[in-house]
């Protein structure tokens, strides 16, 4: 018998969602974190950097946090994969908002063309190397749970296994990793990232639609109390929350970047730095604590499926947004790249490309997880500047490793780019019925 253990059931009193009064008092919570940075807006007070990087902070954060759950909720009324992808990107909309202003200011002020870079970088390495290794942490503490609990002594199988529809997310991953070598080879993202980033991005939203195995993990939590509510006053709720959050997000976005470059000027921090590890790891918090819930939860397909999911989005429509938002801003078609944008960007693509060679077997063990996890950790113990070129280096020979050891899954998973994922069973009975 596999060591694997099986989800919990839907029954489970620990998938019950939170009584009304609870439901509520959360969401009053997050409602609460959002005003203040709405106060200092609309009053147009002035704060100092540091209490300005608070409370727009904590602005994004809570907004984030109502955005995710008006996300999963509008699931009890949007079926299959391609929500899921859908709903990833909503989930990551404060990121979006951050990069996109860092961009379009780039183009009145060309120094801010580093931030947009930095931000986009940091958010995709912070996802797959914390956020990946997280999901698999969980997945291993949750087995673990689950054979203790039942009195079994057995070696616990904790590698996280994806379900067939995922190559679909991989191969198309796998496709934009190589592309994106372009912008450090050109030192710009350009026009022509955006011409194909971006209809990349539609037709995978267009091939999950139509070839996903995709019946979505059940409710938890906040959303799993609001998708009991009638149907026009449960859709209601989802819009209400969605307006409010991405409002909120509009309002915080511009002095929330602002606060981050003042803060570094004013307590002497790299500015850089700020911009590159702590706006993502903000906007990106609540979809990576939901995503280790899932795991916790004995749903780790689920967690690991949404991050792969967020980081194509992340990884070719983010991309593609940024030369189109500089030129909305008075800059030109491209968005230049300087020297150290163009090392992150390629240890950011390198690292994009050993992550597609480790799923390609659609399996994530936990000594691969720890893996990504030390590489990531290893750009702060080498501050130096040449030092991402020897990290990039090491990113693309492992990435040539594995993939020589998975030869056999390179067709399957290109094939999954026209919709054939062997496995999977809505393909199969479309094949069948073809």
């Amino acid at each position: 018998m596999s060591g694997t253990p099986p989800q919990e059931s839907p029954d489970s009193p620990g998938l019950l969602p939170p009584a009304a009064a609870a439901t509520v008092t959360r969401i009053a919570v997050a409602v609460l974190g959002t005003l203040p940075a709405i106060f200092v807006r609309v009053t147009g007070a002035e704060l100092a950097p540091g209490w300005a990087l608070l409370v727009f902070g904590l602005g994004v954060l809570s907004s984030a946090v109502l955005l995710m759950w008006a996300a999963e909720t509008a699931r009890a009324d949007i079926s299959g994969s391609l929500a899921l992808a859908i709903l990833a990107f909503i989930a990551v909309l404060p990121e979006y908002a951050v990069d996109l202003y860092f961009a379009y200011t780039a183009g009145s002020r060309p120094e801010y063309g580093a931030y947009a870079a930095a931000n986009m970088t940091g958010a995709n390495r912070l996802l797959v190397g914390v956020g990946w290794p997280m999901v698999a942490l969980a997945a291993l503490v949750a087995a673990r749970r689950w054979r203790k609990a039942r009195g079994d002594d057995g070696r616990v199988s904790a590698t996280v296994t994806l379900e067939p529809h995922r190559r679909i997310d991989v191969a198309f991953l796998a496709v934009a990793a190589v592309f994106s070598f372009v912008m450090p080879l050109t030192r710009e993202i350009g026009w022509y990232v955006a011409a194909i980033a971006i209809p990349w991005y539609g037709y995978y939203l267009f091939r999950i639609s139509r070839c996903s195995s995709a019946d979505l993990e059940e409710l938890q939590g906040v959303p799993a109390r609001l998708a009991l509510f009638p149907t026009v006053r449960r859709r209601l709720t989802t819009a209400g929350l969605f307006l409010g959050a991405a409002a909120v997000i509009f309002v915080c976005a511009e002095p929330f970047a602002n606060s981050l470059i003042t803060s570094g000027t004013r307590f002497g921090i790299d500015r850089f730095l700020l911009v590159q590890w702590v706006a993502p790891l903000a906007s990106e918090a609540p979809e990576l604590i939901v995503a280790v819930v899932f795991a916790w939860r004995l749903r780790a397909s689920d967690g690991l499926g949404a991050l792969l999911s967020s980081k194509v989005n992340q990884w070719t429509l983010l991309v593609g947004c940024l030369p189109l938002a500089h030129a909305i801003g008075g800059g030109g078609a491209s968005l230049p790249l300087v020297t150290r944008q163009v090392d992150e960007v390629a240890l950011t693509a390198a690292q994009t490309l050993l992550a597609v060679s480790v799923l390609l077997n659609l399996r994530f063990a936990p000594w691969q997880a720890a893996g990504l996890f030390a590489l990531f950790a290893a750009q702060f113990a080498l501050p130096d500047e040449s030092s991402r070129m020897i990290l990039m280096w090491v990113y693309l020979g492992l990435a040539l490793v594995l993939t020589a050891l998975n030869t056999g899954q390179l067709r399957p998973t290109f094939r999954a780019i026209a919709g054939h994922v062997p496995g999977d069973p809505h393909h199969s009975v479309r094949s069948a019925g073809s």
